[in-house]
């Protein structure tokens, strides 16, 4: 017994007498285990559920955010995005069909607002959006929510680009974001094809 053991011991007084020792074979030894892909991703669907709200919670990873400067560049291009839609992306040659402003927002509302928007985008059809997040120059944490839309935005499986914005849309304080086609328009386009004349 150590004398840390044995001080606290001598404060129980006659209390002490009661107190029986672990037995060392009902001892379980816990092991810090780092998660794996699988894991993480597991933990991402489990953790989309709904509320009294009914407003489905974010599963974004509330991790430490790498912090960029004002004037950094975004882009993000996952594979399987051909080069030319990237390019007309970036260019901003692309309508935009839905915008987010998050001027104004904490870190946890911003973060809970750009996911709910992506999902409102995919549950109507939106292809192409545009995030506003600011440049936060003047700001005590300088670029903080455009650094966090930096991070989140690949953690959302359906976003499958997204780049600074041209300067006419808000350039270094906003971001285009290209979505995934959802299931239905999927289904639309084959059907256009199956029905088209051949000729």
């Amino acid at each position: 017994m150590s004398d840390t053991d044995n001080d606290f011991l001598s404060l129980l007084g006659d209390d002490a007498k009661e107190i029986e020792p672990l037995n060392s074979d009902k001892r379980h030894q816990l092991g810090h285990k780092k998660d794996d892909q699988k894991s993480i991703q597991h933990k991402q669907q489990r953790a989309i559920s709904f509320g009294d709200s009914g407003e489905a919670t974010d599963p974004l990873a509330d991790t430490e955010i790498p912090m960029l400067k004002p004037l950094d560049l975004l882009a993000f291009q996952r594979p399987g995005v051909q080069h030319g839609v990237y390019k007309n992306l970036r260019l901003g040659k692309y309508n935009i069909d839905a915008t987010l402003d998050l001027h104004r927002m904490t870190v946890e509302e911003a973060r809970r607002r750009l996911y709910r928007f992506v999902q409102d985008c995919l549950d109507n059809d939106v292809r192409t959006a545009l995030v506003t997040h600011g440049k936060g120059e003047l700001r005590e944490k300088p670029a903080l929510l455009k650094s966090c839309v930096a991070h989140w935005l690949p953690q959302i499986d359906e976003v499958l680009a997204f780049h600074t914005a041209q300067k006419h849309h808000g350039s270094y304080g906003a971001t285009y974001v290209l979505l995934k086609k959802s299931e239905k328009k999927k289904q639309q386009n084959r059907e256009k094809i199956k029905n088209a004349p051949r000729g």
